[in-house]
């Protein structure tokens, strides 16, 4: 008798099946990426793992992830991390001090109480901020 003979075996052999190309998809558009978006390879090494991984799929991908593999771990966190103090450097561009108008305004009064400004110079940069 064939596992398939049985329904229960034949549904768990086709989804282990088509989850384990789902997971050999993955790992291939990954290693292809990983190949393009790596800038410690050239232009000729680039063009040969690339020819290495379609040619001999499985063998490339595997040579590959032995040989290069913790440089593509690498490589991700350095990527996500320039992108984090991307944002972060972003963020705090466009949010000033931390308060915007309302601590320019606070500022200002301070400035007034002080006597460092006058009331006309407080009123006109008020006015400035305000609109």
């Amino acid at each position: 008798m064939l596992a398939y003979d049985y329904p229960l075996i034949g549904i768990f052999l086709t989804t282990l099946f088509f989850f384990l190309w789902v997971v050999w998809l993955v790992l291939l558009f990954r290693t292809i990426t990983d190949i393009f978006r790596s800038e410690d390879l050239g232009g000729v090494a680039k063009a040969v793992w690339l020819l290495f991984v379609i040619v001999l799929p499985y063998l490339g991908v595997f040579a590959y992830i032995i040989s290069r593999g913790d440089k593509m771990t690498e490589r991700d966190i350095a990527r996500m991390r320039a992108q984090e103090e991307g944002m972060a450097s972003y963020v705090r561009s466009v949010a000033g001090d931390g308060g915007g108008v309302a601590s320019e305004l606070s500022r200002l009064a301070d400035l007034k109480e002080r006597g460092v400004i006058s009331d006309a110079e407080f009123a006109q940069q008020k006015a400035k901020l305000l609109g």
